[in-house]
């Protein structure tokens, strides 16, 4: 039997696969090196309702996959340009004139048009009439960018690949049999196995950032590839390290401008997309942003996501819905699509300090002042348990709760004193670890990549670094003169970042 598929049409099936499960930045690279384009969209009725209705943050998402004609792009970007100018977003709408690909084409091959925008930017107020050519206007420009982009997508049936991989596995030999002429090549799999670093504890100084005590960070993550260091500050910056210099990163086009990622508050919380695609920012003001890395443009906002400032945020495990607490004492469900808030969870009488997906995503386990750990169930929004993990009468403040790698059924609790607890699911406490000192209650915790280590950061300045084999405290050592605020470990190095009112993030390593 044999099966005639052209080379492209294979590509395009890995690049829906790709698409379907988020992982973006490796859909771009495979139509850049293969020059093979995927334009397909969920739906034709939903894309084009989207841009008569001026939905761009979910135009502009559904886009980012697609390889579309340099005209109509421009039209499209000068649109969206034109109605953030009309809405006031400024901001929004300079960087996306003079940063992004569309816009710096436009200037270069029709600078009048270009210099059109750049007017209407200036002035402090938006007419109509001076930004639409006679005869036409908002609706009807909406209207003929939809026509112009429906000749350009079609709409497949989901999860083709994986359906034409059944197909192909029923005519196939028989499991555990492969035929004379496959072969797997797994020289590939040994060499990554050969660079695993083995973890440790640091002991020393690597890098450090100074930011000055009226822009201290507030908030700090390891991009999931390990390539950057995002910061997020009290005065509302967002900005990407380069890891290896503590330098602000200039790939980054934006950055090598002098542009950056911006809240209108203190950016309290964030979280990355497994594929490193997309940020997500939560701010003091209750405010969350999702941001395109690549571009730094702003491509979802929930303007009333809390009432209160957003303690932390986490996406979904297939990145399509976003989880955040707040000092309001909630835990909501956003869906990065349609901008919507889908549930909330009450039931904490006090700042929700932490919250995340189980493996399995039908459960949420959430960490409170209130001094407990509540698991919700995600279907029905309803808290199905409640533990206080030292003392069933204290209510310890719990800073963190945080899944183990090594066995997703068990947790980290750090709580606001001098120990920390492993629990499970059901509330019994596995393992305890503690640093016997009176003063220095932990602040702050954060676990080695693979379970290994977790290191607490306490209120005495000190980093403590517990061996989870073993429960014994291996090493102490002090890292700032200020209250520290956070810590966070790299993805796959042995790196930590802790950072303090001192206003200094340092880097530290073995």
């Amino acid at each position: 039997m044999a099966l005639g598929v052209e080379s492209a049409d294979v590509i395009r099936l890995i690049m829906q696969y790709l698409k379907e499960n988020n992982l973006y930045r490796t859909l771009t690279t495979l139509q850049e090196e293969t020059t093979v384009s995927l334009n397909t969209v969920d739906s034709i009725d939903s894309f084009i309702a989207d841009i008569n209705r001026g939905h761009w943050d979910s135009v502009l998402l559904a886009i980012e996959s697609l390889k579309l004609p340099d005209n109509t792009l421009i039209d499209l970007y000068e649109q969206v340009v034109l109605e953030l100018i009309e809405m006031r977003e400024v901001g929004a709408a300079g960087s996306l004139l003079r940063q992004t690909d569309p816009m710096i084409m436009l200037k270069q091959t029709q600078p009048e048009r270009y210099l059109h925008l750049e007017n209407l930017l200036t002035r402090s107020y938006f007419d109509p009439r001076e930004a639409y050519p006679k005869g036409s206007s908002k609706e009807k420009r909406r209207r003929a960018i939809a026509q112009g982009m429906v000749r350009e997508v079609s709409v497949v049936p989901p999860s083709r690949l994986m359906g034409l991989l059944e197909q192909v596995s029923k005519v196939q030999q028989p499991p555990g049999h492969l035929s004379p002429d496959m072969a797997i090549d797994m020289s590939g799999i040994k060499a990554v196995e050969k660079h695993v670093e083995e973890e440790s504890f640091p002991t020393q100084l690597y890098r450090h950032i100074k930011f000055g005590q009226r822009s201290h960070v507030e908030c700090a993550r390891f991009s999931p590839d390990g390539k950057y260091l995002f910061t997020g500050s009290v005065d509302g910056f967002i900005e990407a390290w380069n890891v290896s210099t503590g330098k602000i990163s200039k790939d980054l086009k934006y950055q090598a401008q002098d542009s950056f990622m911006m809240m209108d508050d203190a950016v309290l919380s964030m979280c990355f997309s497994q594929d490193t695609e997309l940020l997500v920012t939560g701010a003091q003001n209750g405010k969350i942003k999702v941001w395109k890395i690549h571009s730094g443009l702003c491509l979802r906002r929930f303007e009333r996501a809390h009432s209160k400032g957003v303690t932390c945020l986490s996406f979904s495990k297939d990145s399509s819905h976003i989880l955040s607490a707040s000092f309001d004492q909630t835990i909501r469900i956003h869906e990065l699509r349609s901008g919507k808030t889908l549930k909330e969870l009450s039931g904490h009488s006090s700042f929700v300090n932490d919250a995340f997906f189980n493996q399995g995503g039908n459960h949420i386990i959430s960490a409170s002042s209130d001094g407990t750990v509540k698991i919700w169930n995600v279907k029905t929004s309803e808290c199905i348990h409640t533990f206080k993990c030292l003392s069933s009468t204290s209510e310890i403040p719990v800073n963190n709760v945080i899944p183990l790698p090594q066995n997703p059924e068990h947790f980290v609790v750090c709580n606001h004193s001098n120990t920390v607890v492993i629990m499970n699911m059901q509330g019994q406490t596995v393992k305890t670890f503690s640093s016997e000192r009176k003063e220095g209650d932990f602040v702050s915790c954060i676990l080695s990549p693979r379970g290994e280590w977790i290191y607490c950061v306490g209120e005495d300045l000190v980093l403590y670094c517990f061996k989870y084999a073993t429960g014994k405290l291996e090493r102490t050592l002090t890292v700032h003169e200020k209250d520290v605020i956070g810590i966070a470990h790299h993805p796959h190095e042995n790196v930590i970042a802790t950072y303090s009112e001192d206003g200094l993030l340092r880097l530290w390593k073995p």
